[in-house]
């Protein structure tokens, strides 16, 4: 009866997460964008499964019921990240307008390799100060995960840490496996405007909630 609960609860915490998970958002380019270009992709992935299943914890451990206990706090947090996403959308954005054929990453004999800590400053500032990721991990999940009993808990954070982790390796496989694609500097630019038009939409998304939350 036990093992039942529980295998029931990893199923639970596997199911909601792939669910929020298979989506076009900023976190997900990200590391497709760094797979491609074969750069820190490990480093990418681990961080992407730990942060989730930290989130995760802290949304079942209460922090979802601390944040709408305290709208102040969900407000500020969303304002930030409607600040965040505007910037990021801009940058892709000029990427997109302003680099040359030879600067573009998929110019092998041009592309600069980044360092360790600024892909990864990136992708952490990309998954924290985007107010979606709350919503989803800390809110949504975290709400769903509070309702197991005893190590079902556990168990549900589990089985989100494991969705997390065979997505990102999935989204992996697949961007080493469009190398050939993104050969093409053209492929690059199709990418970063594909990247804009989200984060712009997601920042007039999330601005919305802003204006509910200020009311």
């Amino acid at each position: 009866m036990l093992s039942t609960h529980l295998s029931s609860a990893w199923t639970a915490g596997f199911t909601v997460c792939a669910s929020l998970l298979i989506s076009i958002g900023a976190q997900n380019l990200y590391v497709l964008r760094q797979a491609v270009q074969g750069e820190h992709i490990r480093a990418c992935v681990t961080w992407c499964v730990i942060s989730d299943a930290l989130l995760v914890t802290f949304g079942v451990l209460g922090m979802s019921q601390m944040l709408l206990s305290y709208p102040e706090l969900a407000y500020y947090l969303t304002l930030g990240g409607v600040a965040f996403l505007l910037a990021y959308g801009l940058f892709s954005l000029r990427r997109m307008l302003v680099a040359t054929d030879a600067a573009l990453p998929g110019d092998q004999g041009q592309m600069r390799s980044r360092s360790l800590r600024n892909v990864l400053g990136a992708l952490v500032a990309i998954t924290l100060l985007n107010p979606h990721v709350y919503l989803d991990t800390v809110l949504l999940m975290g709400s769903i995960g509070a309702r197991q009993q005893g190590a079902g808990r556990w168990f549900y954070v589990l089985g989100a840490a494991s969705a997390s982790l065979s997505w990102f390796l999935l989204l992996a496989f697949a961007g080493q496996r469009m190398r050939r694609v993104f050969a093409h500097p053209k492929a690059w630019r199709v990418m970063d405007g594909l990247t804009a038009v989200m984060m712009f939409g997601l920042a007039w998304w999330v601005a919305g909630s802003v204006w509910d939350l200020g009311d």
